[in-house]
């Protein structure tokens, strides 16, 4: 049974999810989504595993975070590190992607004492953050009034829709994707927060861990789809020949969220990775 609860950390309070029991995976997705992108994923980890699947703050989060809150990419990878630790989280697999999966690097490169191996799915990583046209995303965010011009399209849901639809090649449940984005439509504080999220978007943070993390032996598992036109394979490629014991799987048959289009065979790669229940 999947139980809904929230916690206290330095920057707010965050909504997350939980299911199962046995060694912890926690689940980081990525920007203007939630914790649901991983439900598939959790269903067939929850017999096993105690599987964490929190609301981030990077945009479809609800409760917005304190105004003083650090959302560039080090500031999330700390709001991570500290819901690890409200838990007493250790020897975690935690599983990230999109732009979730850039904030795990920066962790692990920063900090990864609660950390004991790391999944990462279509994601940021190099020079690649923010990936292609999205690029143009945290120049416009940094001017005034520039979230609120980003937000505004989303009004209608059938532009909202089409803008997730190259990300995934199943059809979302009805009115989902909608719902990641209506709080920074709603709520002044969930669109400041990602006006933050978005202004901090920059390959500085993703060279910068992967440079932190080259040459050491740290547990990588990248289950990654061929053919994204945003996150393709040749970056998982590359940061995998730079961590020493990095294992790289293909994964046919998606888009970027790959828990969400083949959910059954990446917690089967999860399971494969992760401690023996």
């Amino acid at each position: 049974m999947v139980e809904a609860h929230e916690v206290q950390v330095t920057a707010g309070t965050i909504r997350y999810r939980e299911a199962g029991s046995g060694p912890a995976i926690v689940f980081v997705h990525g920007y203007l989504v939630d914790g649901r992108l991983w439900d598939g994923v959790v269903d067939a980890l929850a017999d096993r595993y105690r599987c964490i699947a929190p609301n981030w703050p990077m945009g479809a989060h609800t409760i917005a975070m304190h105004p003083d809150a650090d959302l560039t990419p080090p500031g999330v990878a700390t709001v991570i590190e500290d819901f690890l630790a409200a838990l007493d989280l250790t020897d975690v697999t935690l599983v990230g992607n999109d732009s979730g999966g850039a904030m795990c690097q920066v962790l692990v490169a920063r900090r990864p004492a609660r950390v004991g191996r790391l999944v990462l799915t279509n994601c940021d990583t190099h020079e690649n953050f923010p990936p292609g046209i999205f690029k143009a995303l945290p120049p416009l965010a940094k001017l005034p009034g520039g979230v609120t011009m980003l937000a505004l399209p989303f009004r209608v849901p059938a532009i909202t829709r089409t803008a997730f639809r190259p990300f995934a090649k199943r059809k979302p449940p009805a009115g989902l994707v909608e719902s990641w984005a209506r709080a920074a439509i709603a709520d002044k504080g969930v669109r400041h927060d990602l006006g933050k999220v978005t202004r901090g978007m920059d390959k500085r943070h993703t060279l910068t861990a992967a440079a932190a993390l080259t040459g050491s032996n740290f547990p990588l598992l990248l289950a990654w789809a061929p053919g994204d036109r945003y996150f393709p394979i040749g970056y998982a490629e590359r940061l995998g020949a730079q961590i020493g014991g990095a294992k790289l799987v293909r994964i046919p048959d998606s888009a970027t969220f790959v828990p969400f289009d083949q959910p059954g065979r990446l917690a089967s790669e999860i399971a494969d990775f992760a401690p023996s229940p």
